[in-house]
């Protein structure tokens, strides 16, 4: 299901103009759905996302050039 929302938004956003994007997540199961989603990883940023208990994390980038399929 993870699979099928991301590539409906990246096709919005072709659609829309838009070639390049960029994301960030704190999770594991997202960086590998991303991954396996042909995302590109870029690297970390630590202590950028803020955790639920108020405690920061570091953060995985990602890039995914749309106008490359």
């Amino acid at each position: 299901m993870g699979a099928r929302v991301l590539l409906a938004a990246e096709r919005a956003a072709f659609d829309a103009g838009r070639t390049l994007l960029v994301l960030d997540t704190a999770s594991a199961d997202a960086e590998r759905l991303y991954e396996r989603g042909g995302w590109q990883r870029v690297g970390t940023i630590p202590d950028f996302a803020l955790l639920p208990d108020g405690g920061f994390c570091e953060t995985a980038i990602f890039y995914k050039d749309l106008a490359v399929r």
